[in-house]
């Protein structure tokens, strides 16, 4: 009977409100306990995350910015030397620079064909292999190097001497036999 009072009461609404409210206290409670047995707590520790601070990796860390600093330097030195070669490959390039070195190469290649010519020219000389007064010589000053040479009628010497602030570096000297080659001017044989 009693249940069939409370259906009916339910069903015409006549609940009291604090019945309501104490059987929705009574259900959040049951959720309470169930729920806080899967909730578990730790307490609560500050750590810092940077190796600066912590002590735990710091070797690795001064590494790391050591090596960033390196590599940043290395790239400023690697760029402002490609900013120099640059440059420098401009002022190659340009038009006055391509015409002095075309006009350096057509002079040093006269130069040589001259002196080449000189080396084997006996101009009435008749030199005598006995008599080193009558040899046909020479000497040039180029840029500060000497360059001289002798023909005997024989065999031309050619004696290079090279200098660097007015001090001799080094002396090359290279011994050409003529022969037939340079038109002896004395007999050819032995």
């Amino acid at each position: 009977m009693r249940r069939k009072n409370i259906k009916e009461r339910i069903l015409n609404k006549t609940v009291s409100k604090w019945t309501i409210y104490y059987s929705l206290l009574f259900l959040i409670f049951i959720l309470t306990l169930t729920l806080s047995k899967l909730v578990t707590g730790s307490e609560l520790t500050h750590k810092f995350k940077s190796p600066s601070f912590s002590g735990q990796g710091t070797s690795a860390h001064y590494l790391t910015i050591d090596e960033q600093e390196r590599t940043r330097r290395q790239k400023i030195a690697t760029d402002i030397q490609d900013a120099l070669d640059e440059a420098e490959r401009e002022a190659d390039n340009t038009v006055l620079a391509k015409f002095t070195r075309n006009l350096e190469s057509r002079i040093y290649s006269t130069l040589a064909k001259d002196i080449a010519e000189s080396l084997f020219s006996y101009e009435g000389a008749r030199p005598d292999i006995n008599d080193p007064e009558s040899w046909a010589m020479g000497s040039i000053n180029l840029e500060g190097n000497i360059l001289t040479w002798v023909n005997n009628g024989v065999s031309i010497t050619l004696i290079i001497e090279e200098y660097v602030d007015g001090v001799l570096i080094s002396t090359t000297e290279i011994e050409i036999p003529i022969g037939s080659f340079g038109g002896c001017l004395l007999d050819c044989t032995p």
